[in-house]
Formats: C-alpha cells, sequence, structure tokens
C-alpha cells in the first residue's frame, strides 16, 4: 500500500518533469545549432503570435474533463473559410479584417454547438471521437472549396479562383489584412518586426481564459470535469455546460488561426489547417498539462518552450549529423512524442487510482 502511494505521488510529479525536460534538449539544441540569441528571440516571438490562441483553446475542454480537443482543426477550417468569403466580396483592408473576425466568429460558434452535441452523445471517448470528426471535417471543407465554389458558390473575385472558374486557388493573398494590424504598431526584433498589438491579443486571451475558469461558469466546468455523476447531483446541467465548453474552444481555435493567417499575409487553401491540433495539443502539453488537468500558464508557457525547441532542433541536426533532413525528422519526433509520453503518464495515473 505504502509502495503504491509513493508512486503514485511521483506519477502526480511526472508531467512536471516534461518542461523540464523540454528545457534540457533546449540547452543542448542551443549549444548544437550555433545560432544567436536574438534570432531564437525573434522567431519565437512570432510564433507565440501566431500559435498562443490556439494553444489556449485547448485548456477549457481538458478541464471539462473531455481532454485534448483534436477538433479544434475544424475551428481552423471555420477561419479560412471566413477569409474566403470576404475576399470573394472583395472585402480587404479594416473592413475585410473585421468582417473575416465576425463570420470566423459565427461559423466557430455554430460549429462548436454541433461538435458539443456530438461529444455528448461519445462520453468518455471524446479525444478519440474529435480526432475522426476532424478528419471528416477537412474532406467537407475540401470538397466545398474545390468542387463547390464556382459551381454552387458564385464566383465575384476571379483572382482566387482557379482558371476553370470551379475551385479555389491553392494559395490566396493576405497582405491587406497583416498590413492592417501592423498599423497598430510594432517593435524589431532582429530583422523581423513584431507586432506589439498582436502579442497583448494572446496575453488578453490568457487572462480571459483565466478569468472564465474562475466565474460560476468555470466552476461548473471544473466540477464536470471532476465528476460528471456528482455534477449532475447537485444541479448542474451538464450536457448543456459541455456544449458551452465546445462552442468557446472552437470559438477560440477560429480566432487563433484568424490571428495565425493574417501575420503570415497568406493562406495555403488546402493544407493550413493540417497539424494545427497536434502541433498545439504538443505546445500544452510541453508547459506540463496533462490530458485532465490544464491552465493557462501550461499553454503559454509551452507555446514558447515547443516553438524554442522548434526553431532549434533542425539547426542542431543540421549541424551535429550534417544532415538537414534528420531535424526535420526530430521536429516531427517531437510533437508527436510529446503527446504519446503524456497519454502514457495519464494511463498510470489512472491506474494507480483505481489501484
Amino acid at each position: 500500500m505504502i509502495k503504491n502511494n509513493l508512486c503514485f505521488n511521483f506519477l502526480k510529479k511526472d508531467t512536471s518533469i516534461i518542461p523540464l525536460l523540454f528545457i534540457f534538449l533546449i540547452v543542448i539544441c542551443f549549444s548544437l545549432a550555433g545560432v544567436s540569441l536574438t534570432l531564437v528571440v525573434e522567431q519565437v516571438s512570432v510564433r507565440f503570435i501566431r500559435n498562443g490562441i490556439l494553444v489556449l483553446s485547448l485548456v477549457i475542454p481538458i478541464t471539462a474533463g473531455m481532454g485534448l480537443n483534436f477538433a479544434i482543426t475544424v475551428g481552423t477550417m471555420a477561419a479560412q473559410a471566413a477569409f474566403l468569403i470576404s475576399l470573394n466580396m472583395n472585402l480587404q483592408g479594416g473592413v475585410g479584417v473585421l468582417v473575416t473576425l465576425i463570420i470566423s466568429i459565427l461559423l466557430g460558434g455554430i460549429i462548436g454547438y454541433i461538435l458539443g452535441i456530438l461529444m455528448n452523445k461519445v462520453k468518455g471517448k471524446e479525444m478519440i471521437t474529435s480526432i475522426v470528426i476532424a478528419a471528416i471535417a477537412n474532406y467537407i471543407y475540401q470538397l466545398i472549396f474545390m468542387a463547390g465554389f464556382g459551381s454552387i458558390i458564385p464566383i465575384n473575385n476571379e483572382k482566387i479562383a482557379l482558371n476553370s472558374n470551379m475551385g479555389v486557388k491553392n494559395m490566396v493573398d493576405l497582405r491587406s489584412y497583416k498590413g492592417f494590424f501592423e498599423s497598430f504598431g510594432s517593435i524589431k526584433i532582429g530583422g523581423i518586426s513584431v507586432s506589439i498589438f498582436l502579442i497583448l491579443i494572446v496575453i488578453l486571451t490568457g487572462f480571459m481564459v483565466y478569468y472564465l475558469l474562475n466565474t460560476p461558469l468555470g466552476q461548473r466546468i471544473k466540477a464536470i470535469g471532476i465528476s460528471e455523476e456528482k455534477s449532475e447531483n447537485i444541479g448542474i446541467n451538464v450536457d448543456k455546460t459541455r456544449v458551452l465548453v465546445m462552442i468557446i474552444s472552437t470559438v477560440l481555435a477560429a480566432i487563433g488561426q484568424f490571428i495565425y493567417l493574417q501575420n503570415i499575409g497568406s493562406l495555403n487553401v488546402y493544407t493550413e489547417h493540417l497539424n494545427t491540433d497536434v502541433m498545439s495539443c504538443a505546445a500544452l502539453l510541453a508547459g506540463g498539462a496533462s490530458i485532465r488537468k490544464a491552465s493557462v500558464k501550461n499553454a503559454l508557457c509551452g507555446t514558447v518552450i515547443l516553438h524554442i525547441l522548434l526553431v532549434l532542433s533542425p539547426l542542431a541536426g543540421q549541424n551535429f549529423f550534417e544532415n538537414v533532413a534528420l531535424g526535420e525528422y526530430f521536429r516531427t519526433f517531437i510533437m508527436y512524442g510529446v503527446i504519446a509520453l503524456a497519454l502514457i503518464i495519464n494511463i498510470r495515473l489512472d491506474n494507480n487510482e483505481i489501484k
């Protein structure tokens, strides 16, 4: 009995070991990469802006006991669809940004509501279901903009359409949207201008998520994450709250992808959303979160930690092995490896709780 308790107490600390492991790898990669600290700060600042909100969108579903929400990919597709709708309406600059953001939120809300209903039908299997839903949604999205655009959806902007007048081009230009946010001011880090406004938006979103989790709604979400049965007994409408959780998560994912795309200044229509779920989950887990517990701190710190390593690993691999490809393989290994490690740790935690 004592042995089991000691084992369980050690396992409870396992998730905190993950950030330390990443920091250890960062130190090694930094020494091998041979790059300046300025370059790392420059690249990570941009990546923090582009991915911060996407990672934050995972926090609330985990708190509600729904695990990693891989269906945030559907939210990212909503943002991409919003950009294409605005471009097809020939909306540019500030007006285009505002319309795109509104459409992204509306689509994210509708999709989140549908996802919430579906998740209520598969309680206990949300993670695997979210993976399947994301895969199905990807094909629906591709079908709409490959075949529906030009046949069912009228073309108002020929610049984004293929020459056959059916389907959207693989790459579309979003520079007018990028310029709008840069006009609010930026700081120069190395050779890149980093938007102060967007950094503040990411940090503000983190505060909003933190605040939400400390409101009465947040307390209900936490209670459901601990025990759905006990939550029902004290009068909490579990199904309704879970639907709200999925709406919030999907809307945040749509906003996150909106920030990501306008910051890049271009949209790869058919592949931009791929791996956004894996990257975001890996970042959250790299910050010390688990599939049962996550915080804003885990999300923001994990985003920084993971992307420092993703910046350094290809360069370190190139210098150490004299092979660029090995660095790229290591980058992919990190993303999937940290998810696998976190899942193993949580399975061991569950087994020890049962014992």
